[in-house]
């Protein structure tokens, strides 16, 4: 979290600052939608291994190195679910009152940050485990022009996702109004942008807002 906080800009004030809730976010690492299909591949690995050991088919030093490399998405499956305790300590989130910071990441540690002037809208979402711990995600989506090393540019949504909060609604409540105050600030007049804005009718002062 310190990390986070440092890349934090010094004229914006911090309203928000987590981590996903702990047991939610092992769970879902667990039960992903490559579970079923690991647990297939095992059973049909591991049961055609007995076989050929209780029929005296072919010798096992054949038959393990043939089948720890078979078994790759078992062990692709088991290590993604491993190093999500490691994925979890990268993982954090800051709001502030220009934009939303994000860290994360496995071996290497990223931090991205989106300005509210970039999104075009946020929802929630509740899955299966965040119904059932009281958790939930705050989505926020971008809709604007990107550019790529040629000079082409093509639309993305990208934006960034706050999982697994327990405070999501006060989340969601405090980004749309944050989102909506400073779009108005920036695109309406507003007397040379000073620290309140006279030329439309919002609140956004700085950080007069209570979000509780």
């Amino acid at each position: 979290m310190d990390d986070l906080a440092a890349m934090v800009g010094r004229d914006e004030q911090i309203m928000w600052r987590g981590r996903p809730d702990f047991k939610c976010f092992i769970f879902e690492s667990i039960f992903n939608p490559l579970l079923p299909f690991a647990l297939l591949w095992g059973i049909i690995d591991f049961g055609f291994i007995g076989l050929s050991m209780g029929t005296g088919g072919a010798p096992l030093m054949f038959i393990v190195p043939f089948m720890l490399i078979h078994l790759m998405p078992v062990w692709i499956y088991l290590g993604g679910v491993l190093f999500s305790f490691r994925k979890y300590r990268n993982t954090a989130y800051i709001v502030t009152d220009k934009g939303i910071y994000a860290s994360g990441g496995l071996f290497a540690k990223s931090f991205e940050m989106k300005p509210f002037t970039d999104l075009s809208h946020i929802t929630v979402h509740r899955g299966i485990f965040d119904q059932m711990l009281g958790v939930g995600d705050v989505v926020s989506v971008c809709s604007h022009l990107s550019y790529t090393a040629r000079g082409s540019h093509n639309h993305t949504g990208e934006g960034i996702k706050i999982c697994d909060i327990p405070d999501y609604q006060r989340v969601f409540q405090m980004i749309k109004d944050l989102q909506t105050d400073v779009f108005s600030d920036t695109m309406y007049p507003n007397d040379l942008r000073p620290g309140t804005n006279h030329g439309y009718r919002t609140k956004y002062s700085g950080n007069d807002r209570n979000w509780q």
